[in-house]
């Protein structure tokens, strides 16, 4: 059987991980990766009875509906199976878009169990008439049983060294997705992946991760003795002149990691002269609401403690979060300025009401045109960016999307 994916958009990391799954433990499986919907057409057209496979974040979806529905006008036949955030959380708008069937949750098991038995649609959802049918979500395994990336295909990506959150960020996918619990990657396992990368040229490792000093704890604490051996552990592997990125995108610190003793564990470590810190925001009210588990002072403080250990700490903003007021965007704008001051970039960011979230349902408070004003006053010196006007764009798309379809009878076979 062929699997051909659209390896395109934010789809890229996780087809990577579960194309790497299929083959390990599906070597007879061939996969053919097409950049785009052409070569989609193209390889579908060459591989009839195909499987396609899809992964796309929320901010995506819209244009990869409008892919699909140029694939299957001019390749005709294939079953058409989309993952990954947004179809889990918006299963039914995935399916009325097009799509045969929806990987619900992680998609490693989910994959290997498709292509050993495609009638048993293990992890999936799918469409009878207008009744949403699911047999549950994927299987949750240990992050050590499936690739972090497609080695034998040279698909490689920022190897996931933890999956989930315990924080549990109202407006974040990431711990309704994954559950809010921490699973790591052995560090033997990551010495494995730092091998494969070696064998293929490559000079440094990046990490994905939801908070990267969480990496080894069950909870909010820092295993800083687990942080540092994984860090020594790849320093091993790595050659000579290999690098370590660590601490920076896509791995940020939440700003009450940031010590003395974490900042001297990464300056050990780490090529990265940046830190990314999640700030969000500037009012304790907004902080408290949204579950962040931090105040402004430790966003403070964690700044100024990273530009004593050498670091160019970039700090992310959310503006425009529901209940937000023109008080709160206030206290946002002074407390970006005060850590401009101190030395920090800010990376802002306009809130999404990403499906899957407490917040999905909410609408975005608007910004109003003074304090957009002060961002773009603050971009012109470099001290800010981010794709925050996108991210005003996707909001309103998704506002739109919620409400286009009346809801339909559910029902769960298994």
């Amino acid at each position: 059987m062929v699997f051909v994916v659209h390896h395109a958009r934010s789809g890229v990391v996780a087809l990577n991980v579960v194309t790497a799954a299929l083959q390990a433990h599906q070597p007879s499986a061939r996969v053919v990766f097409a950049r785009d919907r052409e070569e989609m057409v193209k390889a579908l057209r060459e591989n009839p009875g195909a499987i396609a496979g899809w992964s796309f974040y929320s901010p995506d979806f819209a244009a990869t509906a409008e892919d699909l529905a140029f694939v299957k006008e001019r390749a005709p036949g294939a079953v058409h199976v989309a993952g990954g955030v947004h179809a889990t959380a918006e299963p039914l708008q995935t399916l009325r878009a097009g799509f045969d069937l929806v990987a619900l949750g992680e998609g490693e098991s989910t994959v290997v169990s498709f292509f050993r038995n495609p009638a048993s649609r293990a992890g999936m959802a799918w469409l009878e008439g207008d009744r949403l049918c699911s047999n549950g979500p994927g299987e949750r395994r240990p992050l050590d049983e499936y690739p972090g990336f497609n080695a034998p295909a040279g698909k490689w990506n920022a190897l996931e060294i933890t999956r989930g959150c315990v924080y549990a960020c109202s407006f974040c996918q990431t711990p309704f997705m994954f559950k809010a619990r921490f699973r790591h990657r052995s560090i033997a396992n990551v010495r494995e992946h730092v091998r494969w990368m070696r064998q293929d040229g490559m000079r440094y490792m990046r990490f994905l991760t939801p908070t990267c000093l969480s990496y080894g704890s069950t909870d909010t604490s820092v295993n800083l003795a687990a942080v540092e051996e994984l860090l020594a552990a790849v320093r091993e592997e790595l050659p000579p002149q290999g690098k370590i990125y660590f601490g920076t995108f896509p791995s940020e610190c939440r700003p009450e990691h940031v010590t003395r003793e974490s900042l001297a564990a990464l300056k050990k470590y780490v090529d990265n002269d940046t830190l990314v810190i999640g700030g969000q925001s500037g009012s304790e009210r907004v902080l408290r609401e949204t579950h962040r588990g931090h105040g402004v002072a430790e966003v403070i403080e964690s700044v100024r403690l990273a530009r004593e250990f050498g670091f160019r700490p970039d700090v992310d903003f959310l503006l425009g979060l529901p209940g937000e007021t023109a008080e709160d965007r206030a206290l946002s704008l002074k407390l970006a300025q005060q850590l401009i001051d101190l030395g920090a970039r800010i990376h802002s960011h306009a809130f999404m009401p990403l499906p899957g979230t407490p917040l999905r349902g909410r609408t975005p408070s608007p910004i109003e045109p003074a304090v957009l004003q002060e961002m773009q006053r603050m971009e012109s010196t470099g001290a800010m960016h981010g794709q925050w006007r996108r991210h005003v764009q996707i909001a309103d798309q998704l506002v739109r999307l919620r409400t286009s379809k009346p809801p339909p009878e559910t029902s769960r076979t298994s």
